[in-house]
C-alpha cells in the first residue's frame, strides 16, 4: 500500500523542479525574499495571492491572480523575520544557520499540494524516494509552518503526518486536529475552536442570554464552530432559536437577506457569529475570525449594529517587526527599478507560482496595515511557530550557549517532533508550550467595541478555561444595553407549557414525536433512558446479603426438621405441612430476584403472581395447622373422633382450596396486565430519564392477591388467639398466633406506605416486606421448635405433644387435673 501511494506522489512530482530554480538566486535582497539557504530548511505555507485563474492539466503549476493578499503576505514576512532573529541569537543555535522556503497556497487545495510535495522530497533533492520504511528518511524541510486555515490543513495534515514531519499551524483552529491518532505530527500556535466555543458559551451564560441565534460562514471554520457551539449551548440550557450559514464562495447578499428575515421571525436580540466577514445587527458575540477584522470594523455605518463582544487570541506584541518591515521595503524599492524591471520571473519562482506576478503590488501596498490590531495579534502566532521549532532543534542538537554538540549527527523528522511536543520557552516574558494534543497554553481575551471615529477594541475579560469579566471596563451605556437584553431574555419554556421544544429545520418550536422528549433549549429529541434496580446498587446488595443469610438459615431449619422427622415435635406441629412451609419460605426468598435487574415482559408477568402464590402456599399450611390446634383445644369432646380426618384429608383440602383460589386470582391478573413493552410504547413521555420497574396493573387483582394472603393469616390468628394452653403440653397456639399476627401487621402497614413511595422505592419496599414477613414466620413459628429440638430433647416426647398427636389430653394429665380439683374442694369445705 505505501508503495502504491508514493508511485502516485512521484507522478505528481514530475514537474516539481519547475518550482525551484537555483539560477534565479542573484544574491540581492529581493531574490531572497521568500527563500534563504541554511543548514536546515523550514517550509512555509502562506496565502500570498488571492486565488487561481488557471487550473493546469499538464502538470505545470497553477496560475494565481496578481491581487495581493496583504494579510497572508505580511504573515509570510513574519516567518522571514523570525528566522533571521533566530539566526541572530548566538545562544539559541550557535554555529547553525536556519533557512526557509516559503510558497504561496492561493487558498486552493490544488496549489498547496505542489509545495507540500517538494517539502517531502529527500534532503537536498527534488524527488521522493520510494522505500518500505521511512524511519531513516530525511526530508527537504525539517518542519512546516502553516497552513493558514483548517480547510488547507485538512489537505496537508495527514500527508505530513505519514512522514511524522512537524507541522505547526498558525491559523488552523478546528478541534479535529487535536486528535493525535489522525494527525500525530500536528501542532498549532492558536487555541482550538473548542476552547473558543467554551468561552463564548460562558459569556452568553454570564449575561444570562438564553434565546439567541447562531450564524457561521459556509466554510470549515464556520460550520465546525456552529456545530460545536450548538452542542455546548444545549448542555448549558441556552435556547438556539435559529442557526444559519453565510455563503463564502458565492454572493452572500440573498442568503443574508433571508437570514435577517428569519432572525426577525424568532425575535432574538443576541447573535453568536462564527465567520470571517459578515455582520448584520443586534448584540454580537464575535469569534476570533472577525472580532478585530478591519474590513468589518470600518464598514460604513458599522456603529449602528449594536454591541459587539469579541474573542481574540492572547499574544505578545512583536515590537521589532514593524521597523523591520519598513527597513526591508526601503531596500526593496531601491532594487525595484534595476532587478525587477530586468527579470520579473524570479519573484514568481519564490512565490511558488508562475505566470502573472505583480512585483509593484508588493512594494506599493500601504504599510499602515502593520499597525492594525489584527496584524499585531496574528504576527505572534507565526513568530511562535518558528521559535518553537528553533527551540526544539536546540534541544535535539544538544546545544549550549556556545555550540551544538550533536551538529554532525544526523537526525530525522520524528525525532524533532518528539522534542517539539515537549518544548517550552519564554517569549517576551511569557511562557509558551504545547499540551499533549499539540495545542498552545494561550487562551483568549474578551473585547468589546467602543465607538469613536473608528472602533476601539477594549479588553473586558479573559478566558483560558475560566471566564473573568471586568465589569468596570464596560462603559455605562454598553452595560445598560447588555442588561436590557439580559432582562428580556426568553426561554424555551416560555413557548409552551405542554410540550418540550425542538428547533427543527424550519426553526419552529414544535412538540417531540410520541415516545421522545428533549431538554429545555435542546435542538433535538431523544428516546428516554430507563434506569432500574441493578444488582450492584447498594440497596440491592444489602437486601441480597440479608436474603442469602435467611435462605441459609431456612435451609438449616429444613435439614433439622428432616433429621428429627419421626420425633413427636415434628409430627405434632404438622409433619409434612412444616416441610411445605419451609420450601415456600425458600422459594419466597428466591423470588426476590424478580425485582432486580432490567425488567422484561416475562419477568413482569411472573413477578407479582409468583410471589403472592408462594405466600399462599405458606399461609395455607399455617392455617391448616391452626385448624388442628383449634380442634383439639376448643372441641376436646369430639376431637378424638374426627382428629385423624382433620390432620389428614381436611388439612390438605384447606391447602389445596387456598392454592386453587389464589391461582385463579393470579391467572386473572396475568390475563389483564399489559406487557411491559406495550406499556412503554404507549406511555406518554415527558422525561429523558426515568426509573423502570414492572408495572402493577390492574391494581384490583394486585390487592386481591395480597388481600387473600392477609385473609389466610387473619384466619390463622383468630383460630388460635383465644385458645387455652393445654396443661403440661407444648403451647402450639402461641407459635401460630405470633407468626400469623406478625405477617398480617407487616402487609397491613405495607399497603399505605407503598402507595406513597416513588417508583424505585416501591420495589425496594415490597422486597423488604417479603423479607420481613418471612423472617417473622421463621422467628415466631420455627425457632421455638428448633430451640426445643436442640436444647430440650427431654421434652421432645409423645406425652408432651400427646394432645396434638392423639387429639385428647393424656390420662395422667387428666388424673392429676381431677386430683387437683378434689383437693381444692376439700380445702374449701374445711
Amino acid at each position: 500500500m505505501p508503495g502504491c501511494l508514493f508511485i502516485v506522489l512521484l507522478i505528481c512530482l514530475l514537474d516539481i523542479s519547475s518550482m525551484q530554480n537555483d539560477s534565479c538566486i542573484n544574491g540581492n535582497l529581493s531574490a531572497q525574499l521568500f527563500s534563504e539557504p541554511g543548514d536546515y530548511i523550514l517550509g512555509g505555507l502562506f496565502p500570498i495571492y488571492s486565488s487561481i485563474i488557471d487550473m493546469s492539466t499538464n502538470g505545470s503549476p497553477c496560475l494565481c491572480f496578481s491581487s495581493l493578499n496583504w494579510y497572508g503576505f505580511i504573515r509570510a514576512l513574519v516567518m522571514k523575520f523570525a528566522v533571521e532573529e533566530v539566526n541572530d541569537m548566538n545562544d539559541l543555535l550557535p554555529g547553525i544557520r536556519l533557512g526557509f522556503e516559503i510558497f504561496d497556497t492561493c487558498m486552493e487545495s490544488v496549489v498547496i499540494m505542489q509545495p507540500s510535495m517538494l517539502f517531502l522530497s529527500e534532503q537536498w533533492t527534488q524527488a521522493i524516494r520510494v522505500q518500505c520504511n521511512y524511519t531513516s528518511y530525511q526530508t527537504r524541510a525539517i518542519a512546516i509552518v502553516g497552513p493558514s486555515n483548517s480547510e488547507m490543513m485538512a489537505i496537508t495534515g495527514k500527508l505530513f503526518s505519514f512522514f511524522l514531519i512537524p507541522q505547526v499551524s498558525y491559523g488552523a483552529t478546528c478541534d479535529i486536529f487535536s486528535n493525535k491518532n489522525l494527525y500525530p505530527s500536528f501542532l498549532r500556535t492558536v487555541p482550538s475552536d473548542k476552547l473558543q466555543v467554551m468561552g463564548m458559551v460562558k459569556v452568553v451564560s454570564h449575561f444570562k442570554w438564553n434565546w439567541i441565534a447562531v450564524l457561521g460562514s459556509e466554510d470549515e471554520y464556520g460550520k465546525q464552530g456552529l456545530r460545536e457551539f450548538s452542542n455546548a449551548a444545549s448542555q448549558a440550557s441556552i435556547c438556539i432559536a435559529y442557526e444559519g450559514l453565510i455563503p463564502v464562495y458565492t454572493d452572500p447578499r440573498p442568503a443574508i437577506s433571508e437570514i435577517l428575515d428569519r432572525i426577525k421571525q424568532v425575535e432574538v436580540e443576541v447573535v453568536v457569529l462564527f465567520s470571517t466577514r459578515y455582520a448584520i445587527s443586534k448584540v454580537w458575540v464575535a469569534s476570533s475570525g472577525w472580532s478585530i477584522y478591519q474590513d468589518v470594523s470600518l464598514l460604513p455605518n458599522i456603529q449602528t449594529v449594536g454591541t459587539v463582544l469579541g474573542f481574540i487570541y492572547k499574544g505578545v506584541q512583536l515590537g521589532r517587526f514593524e521597523p523591520y518591515v519598513q527597513k526591508l521595503y526601503k531596500q526593496l524599492k531601491m532594487e525595484q527599478k534595476s532587478s525587477w524591471s530586468n527579470d520579473s520571473s524570479f519573484l514568481a519562482e519564490y512565490f511558488g507560482v508562475t505566470g502573472q506576478v505583480c512585483p509593484e503590488c508588493i512594494c506599493s501596498f500601504d504599510l499602515s496595515v502593520l499597525s492594525q490590531p489584527l496584524v499585531k495579534l496574528t504576527a505572534f502566532t507565526v513568530y511562535a511557530a518558528v521559535l518553537s521549532v528553533a527551540h526544539a532543534l536546540h534541544r535535539l542538537l544538544d546545544c549550549t550557549a556556545t555550540r551544538c554538540k550533536s551538529v554532525e549527527q544526523q537526525f530525522y523528522s520524528w525525532q524533532l517532533l518528539k522534542q517539539l511536543q515537549n518544548t517550552s520557552f519564554q517569549l517576551n516574558g511569557t511562557l509558551f508550550q504545547f499540551d499533549a494534543n499539540g495545542n498552545p497554553n494561550i487562551g483568549y481575551e474578551v473585547i468589546t467595541w467602543v465607538w469613536d471615529d473608528t472602533p476601539i477594541f477594549t479588553k473586558i475579560g479573559e478566558f483560558n478555561g475560566n471566564l473573568s469579566i471586568q465589569s468596570e471596563s464596560i462603559q455605562c451605556g454598553e452595560e445598560r444595553y447588555l442588561e436590557l437584553y439580559q432582562n428580556s431574555a426568553l426561554s424555551c419554556g416560555d413557548l409552551t407549557t405542554h410540550t418540550s421544544p425542538l428547533f427543527t429545520d424550519d426553526f419552529q418550536c414544535t412538540a417531540c414525536p410520541q415516545g421522545q422528549w428533549s431538554l429545555m433549549s435542546s435542538t433535538n429529541c431523544s428516546y428516554p433512558v430507563y434506569t432500574y434496580l441493578d444488582w450492584r446498587d447498594c440497596a440491592s446488595v444489602v437486601l441480597l446479603l440479608l436474603t442469602s443469610a435467611l435462605l441459609v438459615g431456612t435451609t438449616i431449619v429444613t435439614m433439622l426438621f428432616i433429621k428429627y422427622w419421626r420425633t413427636a415435635l415434628v409430627q405434632a406441629s404438622g409433619g409434612p405441612l412444616n416441610i411445605l412451609m419451609l420450601l415456600g419460605l425458600k422459594a419466597s426468598f428466591c423470588s426476590l430476584a424478580l425485582f432486580l435487574g432490567k425488567p422484561n415482559d416475562l419477568v413482569c408477568r411472573l413477578q407479582q403472581p409468583l410471589t403472592s402464590f408462594i405466600s399462599t402456599v405458606m399461609m395455607s399450611s399455617l392455617l391448616a395447622t391452626s385448624l388442628q390446634v383449634t380442634c383439639v383445644t376448643e372441641f376436646p369432646g369430639i376431637a378424638a373422633s374426627y382428629y385423624s380426618l382433620v390432620r389428614g384429608v381436611a388439612s390438605w383440602l384447606v391447602v389445596a382450596l387456598a392454592v386453587i383460589l389464589q391461582a385463579g386470582i393470579c391467572s386473572w391478573h396475568i390475563l389483564n396486565s399489559p406487557l411491559l413493552s406495550v406499556w412503554i410504547a404507549n406511555k406518554y413521555v415527558n422525561f429523558l430519564t426515568a426509573f423502570l420497574r414492572c408495572q402493577v396493573d390492574p391494581m384490583t387483582t394486585f390487592c386481591l392477591m395480597l388481600g387473600f394472603n392477609g385473609l389466610l393469616s387473619l384466619l390463622s390468628f383468630m383460630g388460635t388467639f383465644m385458645t387455652q394452653k393445654p396443661t403440661k403440653q407444648y403451647n402450639m397456639s402461641r407459635d401460630i398466633t405470633f407468626a400469623a399476627l406478625a405477617y398480617c401487621i407487616t402487609w397491613v402497614i405495607f399497603i399505605p406506605v407503598y402507595t406513597a413511595l416513588s417508583e424505585m422505592t416501591k420495589s425496594l419496599a415490597q422486597m423488604v416486606a417479603i423479607i420481613l414477613s418471612n423472617s417473622c414466620i421463621i422467628a415466631s413459628y420455627f425457632l421455638p421448635k428448633c430451640h426445643l429440638l436442640l436444647s430440650r430433647p427431654d421434652l421432645n416426647t409423645a406425652e408432651y405433644f400427646h394432645i396434638y398427636i392423639a387429639g385428647v389430653t393424656p390420662k395422667s394429665t387428666v388424673d392429676e387435673s381431677n386430683g387437683a380439683s378434689i383437693a381444692a374442694r376439700r380445702r374449701s369445705k374445711e
